[in-house]
């Protein structure tokens, strides 16, 4: 695994450290295994829980998934990311952050928002931030959906929009940004009691998959950019059978050809593979995790990669090509990982 440079590869990697997590941990990928090697960490910022890089590859964005809340931005160089300014305060809990219009989004679970964060030419953070939507409602289920929990945001395919995902109110928000703050175009009812965590687009830019966490299911989606439209069309089931006990999806990426989809659920600590036909879905298998609670789940080049936050690790699948079905090939300690991202 090399970039365009012929460098090798690299991999952040996210985690807790209030759970004893590193922080933000930097990793070399192998060519040919996609094996992990750790080359340092940095732990100046509070639960670095979710990563982000620029297109460009030389910054890195984390949001730190704490009661206040915050972004930072790192510079890309040597063993580790170094930082690139202070951090800027956003809303409540951020899980979740995006790249669009010259800015970076939070998803700020906590207080139910989206805050916009400005960037500069050189990709560091101009803040303060420049503007906050705050989503509004609930849902049925008395814990988990008292109020708005806003747990994904990011562009679409077509960079006109940005699409954040709300648990908290079974919802999917489209929203444009004008002088800075995010104003809402539409938002888009699921299923009530769903849950949906997050959303992952198809790489033919007409369809789109939400993740549900509350009920461990899938919603398949078609995605009109031109108006900027989310309509749902059917819910597949992550798992083969009803779960015995906790379920909890976590994360869904789609293959870059669009051939397959795969997700990850915690407590059950499994990856499912489905096949896709154009609207349909279809649950191949489903394999174990590698480790326990898979809060996030990442492709690269042919090897899918979770962060098992519970068991402290992360483990890394080849796939294969045909049925997209992963088969474990390693794993690297990283207390209360998080996420991964690949440079």
């Amino acid at each position: 695994m090399a970039d365009g440079d012929g460098r090798q590869r690299r991999a952040f990697i996210g985690s807790f450290t209030a759970a004893g997590g590193p922080g933000i941990v930097t990793a070399a990928v192998a060519p040919v295994t996609g094996a992990l090697t750790l080359l340092g960490s940095l732990d100046d910022l509070p639960d670095p829980s979710y990563l982000a890089l620029a297109p460009d590859g030389n910054t890195l964005y984390a949001v730190s998934e704490t009661a206040e809340g915050a972004v930072a931005a790192y510079r890309v160089t040597g063993k580790r990311p170094e930082p690139a300014g202070r951090p800027v305060p956003v809303g409540a809990g951020p899980t979740h952050l995006g790249l669009y219009d010259g800015h970076v989004l939070t998803a700020d679970y906590g207080s139910g928002s989206v805050t916009a964060v400005p960037l500069r030419p050189d990709g560091t953070l101009a803040g303060p931030a420049s503007g906050v939507l705050r989503h509004s409602g609930s849902g049925p289920h008395t814990l988990r959906q008292q109020g708005p929990h806003a747990h994904q945001v990011q562009a679409d395919p077509s960079g006109r929009w940005a699409v954040s995902v709300d648990l908290g109110t079974d919802s999917v928000h489209v929203c444009t940004l004008t002088d800075g703050t995010p104003h809402p175009h539409r938002t888009i009812a699921l299923r009530p009691g769903s849950g949906p965590r997050h959303l992952a687009f198809h790489p033919d830019g007409t369809h789109a998959y939400v993740l549900n966490e509350l009920t461990p299911s899938l919603t398949v989606c078609r995605w009109d950019a031109a108006e900027g439209l989310l309509k749902p069309l059917t819910e597949v089931q992550v798992l083969p059978a009803a779960p015995a006990g906790d379920a909890y999806p976590s994360g869904v990426v789609v293959s870059p050809d669009g051939r397959f989809v795969w997700t990850a659920t915690r407590g059950e600590d499994v990856l499912s593979t489905f096949a896709v036909t154009g609207d349909a879905l279809r649950l191949v298998a489903t394999v174990p995790c590698g480790g326990h609670w898979p809060r996030a789940i990442a492709e690269a080049d042919g090897f899918l990669y979770a962060a098992n936050e519970r068991s402290g690790d992360v483990t890394w699948f080849a796939l294969d090509q045909e049925t997209g079905l992963p088969r474990r090939a390693g794993a690297v300690r990283v207390p209360a990982a998080s996420c991964v991202v690949f440079a």
